[in-house]
């Protein structure tokens, strides 16, 4: 017959054993939630990323839609930035719904101001951000303004409206307040 007591740990070893435990695990933690950037639409445009003329409109609030850009405009403004790539983003825009699940937006052009796309010539691709989501975005009222929140990167893409430079995985998309 054996001890019942010769394979009772010592309450102190346990105790030692599981700060130990707790000492080796800490560090192995689960990083800080990825804070979210803020970003603008000049934020989009890298060192000589664009033409003067659409820069000075839209510095001045003005956007005409024949003078918005021009060809060579359009040439610098194909330049993208990577200093955002796969980094989680909080980006104003407008929405300009391209594919519709039911009554909701899956994938949408996010644009820097009312009419971009509507009218030729469209935005330079850095002005531009495709959005995809996987919950409809119910579009309450055409060029009401939106927050888009996600993963964003800079990615080349072809709309049946216009060149787009980036793109975003909306996570949260929700009234510009």
């Amino acid at each position: 017959m054996s001890d019942p007591d010769a394979f009772r740990p010592d309450r102190r070893a346990v105790v030692a054993g599981l700060a130990l435990l707790a000492g080796l695990v800490a560090p192995l933690r689960l990083p800080a939630k990825e804070e979210t950037i803020e970003l603008t639409w000049d934020d989009l445009i890298p060192a000589g990323g664009e033409g003067q003329m659409f820069r000075t409109l839209r510095d001045l609030g003005v956007v005409q839609h024949g003078e918005m850009s021009t060809p060579p405009d359009q040439d610098l403004g194909a330049k993208v930035t990577r200093a955002f790539d796969g980094k989680l983003v909080r980006l104003p825009g407008f929405v300009v719904p391209l594919d519709y699940d039911g009554t909701g937006t899956t994938a949408f052009l996010l644009v820097p101001y009312v009419g971009a796309c509507i009218h030729v010539p469209p935005p330079p691709p850095n002005q531009l951000v495709f959005v995809t989501t996987e919950t409809p975005y119910e579009v309450e009222e055409m060029f009401a303004p939106v927050y888009v929140t996600g993963m964003f990167g800079a990615a080349a893409a072809q709309t049946q409206l216009a060149d787009v430079g980036y793109t975003l995985s909306a996570d949260r998309i929700e009234p510009y307040e």
